[in-house]
């Protein structure tokens, strides 16, 4: 079993940057992909970025050039690095992790508005 934390949301006005980070944890796990996913009022779930255990990474075409997602695999984290937010992107981020198994965090709301 694997639990997924995520930390780092906010309220940030457009322009700005906001880092978040999901931490697993659990035991007799390892961890293949990480990613983020966000969703939007309204919409469906969406990839933001991924990364392999080995760091080969992901991005959906309308984050590029402004986020970057890294990971520690030493501390089974993983980081969304968001340049230049734009209201669009406000939403609900969530942290993804698969080994043999999917795994979703709680959520964490981040809102870009002036």
């Amino acid at each position: 079993q694997v639990q997924l934390v995520e930390s780092g949301g906010g309220l940030v006005q457009p322009g700005g940057s906001l880092t978040l980070s999901c931490a697993a944890s659990g035991s007799g796990f390892s961890i293949n992909a990480m990613g983020w996913y966000r969703q939007a009022p309204g919409k469906q779930r969406e990839l933001v970025a991924t990364i392999t255990r080995g760091g080969g990474t992901n991005c959906a075409d309308s984050v590029k050039g402004r986020f970057a997602i890294a990971r520690d695999n030493a501390k089974n984290t993983v980081y969304l690095q968001m340049n230049s937010l734009k209201p669009e992107d406000t939403a609900v981020y969530y942290c993804n992790a698969m080994t043999r198994f999917e795994y979703w965090g709680q959520g964490t709301q981040v809102t870009v508005s002036s």
